[in-house]
């Protein structure tokens, strides 16, 4: 009899158990932990669920069940903050090799290929449990949420029950002596345990002919790769071809294996005309679909059951409401703008602006250059307003909130959230606790779907969150960073409960800001520079939108900001406050040894930190002009000379009082003005800072190869951090006459010294 057949004899309190532990940042890796906790019982198992900073609720050290890890990667690779002891831990070098020889694991690193170190938090976690004799039962996953989570996500679980019952079987078979050896040799003596064929981008990762026919890098122990190393686009998912049983109308839901529900339903019906014309949609949109989709079966997530309980209360007087509830008091603090100015002139595309911070009553606020802080912003008046009459509850905008957990809940680990203070009143939690802006994720889409009336509505919102639909969830609402608001507005018949809402939708988090000044020059100071985030208007929003933060602040200095080449007034109105609090970088700072040379990019704003070092390095010049220092180089680039070229002046300066040694500028759209430039340098015009680090390799390589030097990259990571590693590796190709691979281990080699540094977002 095999196990699955076992499982369904069970009483339900004998289920096979496995561990399921999570660490994740903004809560996705929670997320997806928890739908698998919840999917497991459907197929006749236990799941525990733990934090991984969680060590009261597991033992490792102890465990005799197969545990399955999702952890995601945050800031330059580094570990979440809730999964930064559990790696110190396994990190102890006095761990014997045999430290975790009893332990069955399966792994799904969340990251960005956007960004540098993609899964490193993932990948540090397999390579210490390897190390430490650990047995891997199911390959690894690495999801991209740079082109979507769901490519690898969805089939890495879909395989992923069959791998733990094998698991299952396998130690279930090791503890009664039946079969020898250990789980490592668990493809040759149990196939239910061996990796699963997943077909993922078309491809079967134990097809390795098929793979190497389509161009894709697959390793040799089949493990799940990203989504963007396939040259197979996302859109070719492989899905089960169901063809359409129902009449149009409501959908027909059917439970499937793996945790999807089949919708079976004809496409609605379209209106007709006076004449019988039928009137059919012409192209595809957010809220209109075209053949196949609209003709197809689909198969959406499972319905997350609900779990908490809200009710609002009228209250007599005022609540009381802090902001600092919601945040450590002693890190959090009110601190006023002391003055606001615009860099960038004339009709420059972006507009850059430096808030200076008076921050001389806080002497716990101590920075050092490379530092970087967090800004509180709380959520647009109108959104909240607008969000508000379409729950309809815009005259229980006063009323307190009390949240609690459903005695009846089927989730598991159910907890209510952590982020949302006690006793605060309805206004205050859509204002302050929830990110009203946050894209929407599948699951949130299918619990929508039953709270939609409208057929063709609901029939929509049920494509979006299917595997058929993942290439327009994708284009119309991932790829547009569509908000929850601006869904809500697509779909009007939509109408979901409060509770939803704070179930689904993140804790509006602080936003971070580099730097850009020194105390030394800045006594009681604090400087930040940022450009004004302007979202387009799309297919689900009609007209553009500023970035949150950066419009908020926009809006809250406009009366006091000084514009270039404007003297500053002298009867300002009063200068407004924000709550901020400093988050220490201790790698992405200046070299302690002033003797050692480094190099900084940073175009456009990610000059900002760069300008904090300068300040440092100039100061410490003045006060030790006997000692020795390095070598300072500078890579800046922007569109235009005369618009955006930010810190011209003080840059200049620093370069007179040999304070920057080397400052190489670019401007990518002054075509006429660099012809000369152009004609002048054989190499070919610099546009972007990867040519000037190109020109200048022999220099730079040197600085870094045979100098002990660093290199400091800030700004753009979609595009720019891209374009600037692949240029170090082609010039330590070149320098050192190695091929790719030489070059790419050298530029690791310097990453782990912590000599290649960067400070970058998308």
């Amino acid at each position: 009899m095999n196990l699955t057949a076992v499982l369904k004899r069970m009483p339900c309190e004998v289920k096979p158990r496995f561990l399921v532990l999570y660490g994740s940042q903004k809560g996705q890796a929670q997320s997806i932990a928890e739908g698998i906790t919840e999917e497991a019982e459907e197929h006749g198992l236990v799941a525990e669920l733990s934090c991984l900073n969680q060590n009261e609720k597991y033992n490792l050290e102890k465990e005799n069940a197969p545990v399955v890890f999702i952890v995601s990667t945050t800031g330059d690779g580094e570990p979440p903050d809730n999964t930064l002891q559990f790696v110190k831990h396994i990190k102890k070098k006095t761990l014997s090799t045999d430290h975790y020889k009893h332990l069955c694991y399966a792994l799904l690193a969340l990251g960005d290929t956007n960004y540098a170190n993609f899964c490193n938090c993932g990948k540090t976690i397999e390579r210490r449990l390897q190390e430490l004799g650990a047995k891997q039962f199911y390959a690894t996953g690495y999801a991209d949420d740079g082109v979507g989570l769901e490519v690898v996500l969805d089939p890495w679980i879909e395989g992923l029950w069959k791998a733990i019952k094998g698991a299952l079987s396998k130690m279930a078979s090791d503890r009664t002596g039946q079969f020898k050896g250990e789980v490592g040799d668990s493809a040759k003596e149990a196939p239910d345990s061996s990796v699963p064929d997943v077909q993922l981008n078309l491809l079967s990762l134990t097809d390795h002919q098929n793979c190497e026919s389509a161009g894709a890098s697959v390793e040799s122990d089949s493990k799940f790769a990203s989504a963007a190393s396939s040259s197979v686009s996302a859109t070719q998912t492989a899905v089960s071809d169901l063809k359409p049983t129902s009449p149009a109308g409501s959908p027909r839901l059917a439970s499937q294996p793996g945790g999807i529900a089949s919708v079976s339903t004809s496409a609605p019906e379209t209106q007709t005309g006076g004449a019988g014309v039928h009137h059919v949609a012409l192209a595809a949109s957010l809220t209109c679909s075209m053949p196949p989709l609209s003709e197809s079966s689909l198969n959406v997530p499972t319905l997350p059951p609900p779990y908490l309980d809200v009710s609002l209360q009228e209250v007599d007087g005022e609540v009381r409401e802090d902001i600092t509830a919601q945040s450590n008091k002693e890190a959090l603090h009110e601190v006023p703008i002391s003055r606001a100015a615009q860099l960038t002139r004339g009709d420059s595309v972006k507009t850059a602006l430096l808030l200076e911070m008076d921050i001389s009553a806080y002497p716990m606020m101590t920075y050092q250059p490379g530092d970087s802080f967090d800004v509180v912003c709380p959520n647009r008046t109108s959104e909240v307003e607008d969000l508000l009459h379409r729950l309809g509850l815009q005259d229980q905008r006063k009323h307190c909130v009390h949240i609690s957990l459903r005695k009846d809940t089927k989730k598991k680990g159910a907890q209510v959230p952590s982020h949302i203070p006690q006793n605060i009143s309805l206004l205050y939690l859509l204002t302050w606790c929830l990110e009203i802006r946050s894209v929407p994720k599948k699951a949130f889409l299918r619990v929508l779907v039953e709270y939609t009336r409208d057929s063709v509505q609901k029939r929509r919102l049920q494509e979006l969150c299917s595997k058929q639909g993942a290439a327009d969830y994708n284009l119309y609402v991932r790829d547009q960073s569509l908000s929850f608001l601006e869904l809500l507005a697509a779909f009007p018949s939509c109408s979901p409960p409060l509770h939803l809402l704070i179930e689904h939708l993140p804790k509006l988090q602080p936003r971070p800001y580099s730097a850009a000044s020194s105390c030394l020059r800045h006594p009681g100071k604090l400087h930040f520079v940022f450009n004004v985030v302007e979202l387009p208007a799309c297919t689900g929003r009609p007209a553009g939108r500023r970035g949150l933060c950066t419009g908020w602040l926009f809006d809250l200095i406009n009366p006091v900001l000084v514009f270039p080449g404007k003297a500053e007034s002298s009867s300002s109105p009063a200068l407004p406050k924000i709550h901020m609090s400093l988050r220490p970088n201790c790698f992405f700072r200046a070299p302690s040894d002033p003797s050692v040379p480094f190099i900084m990019v940073g175009p456009g704003t990610g000059v900002a930190p760069f300008i904090g070092f300068l300040q440092q390095r100039e100061k410490e010049r003045q006060e030790n002009p006997e000692a020795v220092f390095g070598e300072t180089w500078l890579f800046f680039g922007c569109r235009h000379r005369d618009r955006d070229y930010l810190f011209r002046e003080e840059l200049e300066g620093f370069v007179s009082s040999s304070t920057l040694s080397h400052l190489k500028v670019c401007f990518s759209r002054d075509d006429q003005e660099e012809e000369a430039e152009e004609a002048a340098a054989p190499a070919g015009r610099a546009r972007y800072v990867q040519h000037n680090l190109l020109r200048n390799s022999p220099q730079i390589t040197n600085i870094l190869l045979k100098q002990n030097g660093r290199l400091y990259v800030c700004g753009d990571a979609k595009n720019m951090a891209k374009d600037v590693n692949d240029t170090l590796i082609e010039m330590i190709k070149t320098e050192l006459q190695v091929d790719q691979l030489e070059a790419m281990k050298a530029l690791a080699g310097l990453r782990e010294e912590k000599r290649y540094l960067q400070d970058i977002w998308g």
